[in-house]
């Protein structure tokens, strides 16, 4: 188990990556709708999943690059985790780049997107290899798996 944050033998980072994943999420699919219907509702929620999503991303990221930083360099987790976390930061940038030129047009009318949808989707689409990618980590490397509790033992 190469996880070094935890709470009660549990690792952290599994824990908070759903949250970066589902804002992320929601803000496409909300830039998509408001693109459909021109509802500034829908893009002012993509902003608010926007925001949320970057700020959750970064609170999740602290503990991946820690657990990244204990593991041993002469195993195959360590690049697996290094291509991970190079796909999660490019995502983190790209809706980042969305969250502070999107937020700006908060009060606008009708805002006009520019760039929201195509970096939400390449976002999106770096998040689906990270998440590929991180189970791999978990599924063959058996990073953050508790390998003293096996299935079938008390």
């Amino acid at each position: 188990m190469y996880s070094k944050v935890k709470i009660a033998g549990h690792p952290v980072h599994p824990m908070l990556v759903a949250f970066p994943v589902a804002f992320y999420t929601a803000t496409l699919v909300c830039y998509i709708t408001y693109s459909s219907n021109q509802d500034p509702f829908w893009f002012r929620v993509a902003v608010v999943a926007n925001i949320a999503g970057v700020a959750t991303a970064v609170l999740a990221a602290l503990p991946g690059f820690i657990d990244w930083l204990f593991i041993p360099k002469d195993v195959g987790a360590k690049k697996t985790g290094l291509f991970h976390m190079i796909c999660n930061v490019l995502a983190l940038i790209c809706f980042a780049i969305v969250a502070f030129t999107e937020c700006g047009k908060w009060d606008e009318v009708k805002p006009v997107l520019g760039l929201a949808i195509p970096l939400t989707v390449i976002g999106f689409g770096l998040t689906l290899v990270a998440g590929f990618l991180g189970w791999t980590l978990v599924q063959k490397h058996h990073v953050g798996v508790d390998m003293e509790h096996q299935p079938g033992k008390v």
